[in-house]
């Protein structure tokens, strides 16, 4: 296997009236797993731009972005693939959630709010994003290395 260098995405943690906002990124409902929205970081443009272009891409809404809150990584000793997630907490400014969205990529098929009780009925990665969404602190936190879930 050739090593190669960790890709890097940016995600959301958005949190709004309570809830906390999560999509289902695989196609056709291949998996129940939920995560927070964003994704791969584009050369030659800032984190919080390519945050605000995925989450409207993803979900159909703006944000804005405030400061880092957690890091996650996690790989694939099979691939090679490894991938460094930075999650920055961000605020609701415009839009929201209706049946007449569509991702125009194909990628996400669902988006929803979830109450804080709601998160222990699905599956979510990373492990620690319920935790450090709903924590009153504002200092960053590191989840670390895992192996991909699919």
């Amino acid at each position: 296997m050739k090593s190669r260098s960790p890709r890097l995405a940016a995600r959301a943690i958005l949190v709004h009236e309570g809830r906390l906002l999560l999509v289902n990124a695989y196609p056709g409902g291949q998996s129940d797993l939920w995560c927070a929205p964003g994704g791969g970081v584009e050369p030659g443009h800032s984190l919080p731009d390519n945050l605000r272009r995925e989450v409207l891409e993803e979900t159909g809404l703006q944000i804005g972005v405030g400061p880092l809150a957690l890091v996650n990584e996690f790989h694939d000793p099979k691939s090679g693939f490894h991938q460094v997630e930075l999650f920055f907490r961000a605020t609701l400014t415009a839009g929201r959630i209706g049946p007449a969205w569509t991702d125009p990529a194909g990628i996400v098929t669902a988006r929803r709010f979830f109450a804080p009780q709601e998160l222990a009925q699905i599956r979510l990665k990373p492990d620690s994003l319920a935790k450090v969404a709903f924590s009153a602190s504002l200092a960053a936190h590191y989840d670390p290395l895992e192996v991909i879930v699919p």
